[in-house]
């Protein structure tokens, strides 16, 4: 049985993080996710919008993980693929040559990420939308205000 361990945060599921796994999947025989903890999300500057819990059950729902468990700090990457029977160590592309020191107890592997679709980029959007809604409510408010003003 090959089993493939991968990383993430995997904050506002989406179709690129089902396509990952379906690759990642594709690899092996067992898929296990370690799912970037709240607070080590915290220390890498992430803002989730998805607390863990939730996000576990989410990706323990994916047909393609076989099973989750916490990634607390960048160091226990080694323990965890040595604990899981790790075959293939594979994250995406934008992580090339970050875990090439893992090559001697796994196949390292980088898959492309899936073109146009980030967490990155829908917070980004949402931002955009909570900024317009923002803006619309203080354009709304100062037209109030000039015709109280009137009255």
């Amino acid at each position: 049985m090959t089993t493939v361990v991968t990383y993430g945060t995997f904050d506002l599921f989406h179709i690129g993080h089902v396509r990952l796994l379906k690759r990642l999947h594709s690899l092996g025989d067992r898929l296990v996710v370690g799912l970037s903890s709240d607070e080590f999300n915290t220390v890498k500057g992430k803002n989730v919008v998805i607390p863990y819990e939730d996000r576990k059950e989410i990706l323990l729902s994916c047909r393609y993980v076989d099973d989750v468990f916490q990634e607390n700090c960048w160091e226990q990457k080694r323990e965890d693929l040595e604990r899981e029977g790790a075959d293939i160590f594979a994250m995406g592309d934008d992580w090339i040559g970050k875990f090439d020191d893992l090559q001697d107890i796994v196949k390292v592997v980088y898959l492309p990420r899936t073109q146009d679709v980030s967490t990155t980029e829908l917070k980004t959007v949402i931002s955009e939308i909570q900024n317009e809604k923002i803006r619309e409510v203080q354009s709304l408010t100062e037209h109030l205000n000039a015709l109280i003003q009137r009255l």
